[in-house]
């Protein structure tokens, strides 16, 4: 049996349809769903994964795409959840920038694209720079707004490592969009940052024409 084909099965096991009818309606009837709550998903994979080991290198990939395909919304965060045990053991490495581009882009939502963008992009794009200015602005001139999204998003976690002024041009690309992903994480980048630096934040908020969700993330924290 196939190593996705497994890991729904053993998902199946734990189903809780009572569970399914909320969890469905939160993320607007878009996925179908097992009901089983983020803890228990979890462990339910680490168990997985301590008796199975990962997908084999040759493999990875297919696997990744073959539970992005699945109808439960479950299995495609538990996707993404094979990915950070290949991040925590230092084997995420560029040949994924084109599996992640194909995740951000099909089942958009902010559930995956938001933990894809300030975890796996941002690891990447920190440690293959070069990516920034070739895939990244790419994602930046393109009509998905996911792809932007993730390009707002990708320095998140990157503290005083942010780079401002790439940051700046990215936010200013999409000063007057009536997008509400986009606006909220302009808001939601600048709220972060500002736990870093509050002054340049404060700053920017005052000299460009943010979207009102966006200036009220932005100084959410910031007396």
């Amino acid at each position: 049996m196939k190593y996705s084909e497994k890991l729904r099965q053993t998902y199946m096991l734990f189903a809780n349809p009572a569970n399914a009818v909320p969890m469905k309606k939160y993320m607007r009837d878009q996925f179908e769903f097992f009901g089983i709550k983020t803890p228990e998903r979890r462990a339910i994979l680490k168990d997985f994964v301590k008796e199975h080991g990962l997908p084999k290198k040759e493999e990875f990939h297919e696997v990744i795409l073959e539970l992005w395909a699945m109808p439960e919304r479950e299995l495609q965060i538990v996707a993404i959840g094979l990915i950070d045990f290949k991040q925590k053991k230092k084997e995420l490495k560029d040949e994924f920038v084109p599996l992640l581009e194909k995740m951000i882009t099909l089942k958009s939502w902010w559930d995956t694209v938001d933990h894809i963008a300030s975890n796996h992009v941002g690891y990447l794009f920190n440690h293959y720079p070069a990516f920034i200015h070739t895939v990244g602005l790419k994602w930046r001139n393109s009509d998905n707004i996911w792809l932007r999204r993730t390009m707002i998003l990708f320095q998140l976690k990157y503290k005083t490592n942010t780079d401002t002024e790439l940051l700046a041009e990215i936010i200013v690309e999409n000063l007057g969009s009536k997008e509400f992903f986009i606006n909220k994480a302009i808001g939601w980048v600048l709220r972060e940052y500002a736990k870093t630096n509050p002054f340049w934040v404060k700053e920017f908020v005052e000299k460009h024409p943010l979207s009102l969700l966006s200036k009220r993330e932005a100084l959410k924290h910031i007396k």
